[in-house]
């Protein structure tokens, strides 16, 4: 997982850059936007310098010409008084500016407005240089100064950064999301594949390559463990056949015999049915195998399961069952003509494998109900039995490990496990479903729900 790690150190770190990225821009939008306000203010016709090169070029009796075309230049009127107030002279003063100032005037407009203009001073050693500005061109404070039109620009510029920042913000998330996800569904969908037991191949690049890989490698590891085990069923399968078939054969003819002793026929006809447990459990194992690997090819046409259980039942009362068990079909009308795509080979074998089961754990007897309903989307085929039933512990563990390696006992009894595994394989292959319910001594249910 170090791959990993470094994948989401890739991204974080990505994401880092971006917002430096992000805080360089705000900065040269800043300079951009205020870059001519800030020249202004605090460049070299500031308040402060000009009153510096102003004050240089006055006198009592006047202003140098370069002083006044620059004060005229950039819309500065100045006016010059001396130690009694006097204005000594002016530079395109306004009508309403005073001619004359008292201590207590100077002390009022030299921190703020004059006559609603805003107004700098500097004192000189012959008298007070008074530089006024046009109206609405700064804000006067106490000890600074802002441009007016600054102060009216900032939250414009405030908000709509704030705004361009959350949305570029927000479309480097969305992007950052969308490519993890891209990278990462691959692979959690492969994971969730190998947990199903079945293999997937990635093909990743980029920081995620090195999970893919391992994701590939434990794919492969499942598909020889997989092959290797679905060869050995069907190597075992078919070396037993002709050994067993040849068992069967010779405890047949011993069971039929009629020189042999009645004890001999029994314990041959003990054989002869064993062994038929035997095949019939090899085939079931390989055939749960070959579901379970995908390895049995499906068959598929149109059913009408109505009829497919009719053949089945007729079929197995020709070949006899005991008095004790009996048999019911019970087929609504609406699911009398009610068909689905299914192969109908595998569909008998699961509904046989039902029936049987309720035989097999009933010796005493039972009956057998084998119903089908249907709604708008889906076909309901329904196996039940009276029986013995289990108890909730044992249904608990049998919906939990229905596993065939547990299915047998020593006298090759067939439980539950082995056959509902089968049935479980062919239902989930035909993308139906299958609900068990059963309570001790009230009888065994399955549900099989197939969609139309």
């Amino acid at each position: 997982m170090k791959s990993f790690g470094r994948y989401i150190s890739k991204h974080l770190v990505s994401f880092a850059g971006f917002i430096l990225v992000l805080l360089l821009i705000n900065v040269i939008t800043f300079g951009w936007t205020f870059h001519s306000v800030i020249k202004k203010d605090y460049g070299a016709i500031s308040p402060n310098n000009m009153l510096e090169e102003v004050a240089a070029a006055s006198t009592l009796e006047g202003l140098s010409d370069e002083a006044r075309n620059k004060l005229e230049s950039n819309h500065i009127w100045a006016i010059f008084l001396n130690a009694a107030g006097e204005t000594m002279w002016s530079v395109n003063a306004p009508e309403n500016i005073p001619a004359h100032y008292t201590v207590q005037d100077v002390s009022i407009f030299s921190r703020g407005y004059l006559e609603d203009y805003p107004v700098f001073v500097w004192n000189t050693d012959s008298g007070l240089l008074v530089l006024g500005y046009p109206k609405d061109s700064y804000t006067k404070l106490t000890s600074n100064y802002f441009s007016i039109q600054a102060i009216r620009t900032l939250p414009l510029y405030f908000s709509g950064m704030l705004a361009v920042d959350l949305l570029l913000l927000f479309f480097a998330y969305h992007l950052s999301k969308q490519k993890i996800i891209k990278s990462t569904e691959p692979i959690i969908s492969s994971i969730e594949t190998l947990s199903n037991g079945k293999t997937v191949s990635l093909s990743i690049r980029g920081g995620l390559s090195e999970v893919a890989e391992s994701v590939n490698k434990a794919s492969q590891i499942l598909s020889r463990q997989n092959e290797a085990r679905a060869d050995w069923i069907s190597g075992v399968s078919h070396d037993i056949r002709t050994p067993l078939s040849m068992i069967m054969g010779y405890a047949g003819r011993i069971a039929d015999s009629s020189v042999a002793d009645s004890s001999i026929k029994e314990q041959a006809e003990i054989i002869r049915n064993q062994s038929v447990k035997i095949k019939d459990l090899v085939q079931d194992l390989n055939l749960v195998s070959q579901l379970e690997y995908e390895m049995q090819p499906l068959h598929k046409e149109p059913v009408r399961l109505s009829k497919l259980l009719r053949s089945y039942v007729a079929e197995l009362f020709n070949t006899g069952i005991s008095d004790i068990y009996s048999i019911e079909i019970e087929i609504t009308p609406a699911a009398e003509t009610a068909a689905i795509n299914c192969d109908p080979r595998l569909i008998s074998r699961a509904v046989n494998n039902l029936v049987q089961n309720s035989m097999k754990h009933n010796l005493q007897g039972c009956h057998v109900k084998l119903s089908i309903d249907c709604s708008d989307t889906s076909l309901i085929l329904i196996i039940a039995d009276n029986g013995i039933g289990l108890s909730a512990e044992k249904l608990q563990e049998l919906e939990e490990k229905p596993h065939y390696m547990k299915s047998t006992d020593e006298r090759l009894d067939l439980r539950h496990g082995l056959g509902l595994l089968l049935v479980r394989q062919i239902v989930d292959a035909h993308e139906g479903t299958m609900q068990i319910k059963s309570v001790a001594n009230h009888g065994f249910t399955t549900t099989l729900t197939f969609q139309k």
